[in-house]
């Protein structure tokens, strides 16, 4: 029996996976210089695929890191001299603010407890923050803040860089880039893809920061990937160190197939699935979403409280070949957190929320 995933990460496959790895590995792409044209058109193309699917501009660089938790660091290293704001409402956001800490930023945050987001009118950001650093899906609690409150959060500080961490989002999320700074993303959620490649799409400004701390004595921004490596690197459509030749490729070929598709139709899609998923939540006695307010539940994992230990739901839709996730930290054995990414049909979520409901 082949098992269907609706963890949130790693999460399912798409469906082209497989077909692209095989292409990869009938081409011999795996042993091409990183320094060839095969390999520059390759990453080409990939980026091309990514501004076309996300309306990145040429303002923005795309670039490739080994994960979306080493680009905490690469942003906080780049873009921060001394301070950096966090909203904290979950365990992923919480790291990012961890991050800050470490590497000895005076880090504001203000914090809610898991399961609760924020609106635009009650953010108050501390007046010498460089950063914004924002989750627009928090992953441990499914809780998603609204893009519009995002951009308006950069119109109301237009000198502050805003982040948005959109791991297990992208790219169901209409950024517009004139008013972010920069976003990131790994493939192991949304892109359907294994674990292994963070993206960074990040602009001028940042860059131009970056090359102005760097010259300080006082400060390091990272060594081999300093942001202005990796943009020079970039603008030859290369990497600083020997890059993960199949993800990028792979990734540039899931991101052809999420042009064909439109990105609009995947959009209604998730909004769709997420509909089907919330209803049966509503509606089952043995489960309540943990997300209370609509505006803040994330399209792209639901999380739902259950009235009896969740490992008893997780083993019974198990039997069916249905791979949930549980609940994340102090939630493992009161939740269970269902993905919502494009690897999986209307069919499939519908034949989910059937054996939900019959738990």
């Amino acid at each position: 029996m082949q098992n269907t995933f609706f963890t949130p990460g790693p999460a399912a496959l798409f469906p082209t996976f497989e077909k692209h790895l095989k292409t990869f590995m009938d081409r011999q792409l795996g042993s091409i210089s990183h320094r060839s044209q095969q390999y520059r058109d390759l990453h080409r193309f990939t980026v091309e695929q990514l501004r076309m699917l996300l309306s990145i501009p040429d303002t923005h660089q795309v670039l490739f890191l080994g994960s979306a938790s080493e680009t905490w660091e690469r942003i906080l290293l780049n873009c921060v001299e001394h301070e950096s704001f966090h909203l904290v409402n979950g365990s992923f956001s919480k790291k990012f603010y961890d991050y800050a800490h470490a590497l000895h930023k005076f880090a504001h945050v203000y914090e809610k407890p898991m399961g609760e987001g924020f609106d635009f009118a009650e953010i108050e950001v501390p007046e010498y923050a460089e950063v914004i650093c924002i989750t627009h899906n928090e992953t441990s609690s499914g809780v998603q803040m609204p893009v519009a409150d995002i951009h308006k959060l950069k119109a109301k500080n237009p000198d502050k860089f805003v982040a948005v961490d959109m791991v297990s989002s992208a790219p169901y999320p209409a950024l517009d880039y004139s008013l972010i700074d920069t976003a990131f993303f790994s493939v192991q959620k949304a892109f359907g893809m294994p674990a292994g490649l963070g993206v960074w799409i990040v602009n001028e400004a940042c860059l131009a920061k970056a090359e102005r701390l760097r010259k300080y004595d006082s400060l390091t921004i990272g060594a081999h990937h300093d942001l202005p490596t990796l943009w020079k690197n970039a603008l030859k459509y290369e990497t600083p160190a020997t890059p993960n030749v199949m993800a990028i490729y792979i990734l540039g070929k899931i991101a052809e197939d999420f042009n064909r598709i439109g990105i609009e139709t995947i959009r209604k899609e998730t909004e769709h699935k997420a509909g089907l998923l919330y209803n049966l939540v509503k509606k089952h006695n043995n489960f309540d979403a943990f997300v209370k307010i609509p505006r803040h539940q994330s399209q792209t994992v639901v999380v739902a409280n259950t009235k009896k230990e969740s490992s008893a739901v997780i083993s019974k839709l198990k039997e069916k070949g249905l791979i949930i996730g549980s609940g994340y930290g102090e939630f493992k054995g009161s939740q269970v957190r269902l993905a919502n990414f494009p690897a999986t049909s209307v069919a499939q979520i519908e034949g989910l929320v059937k054996a939900l409901g019959e738990v």
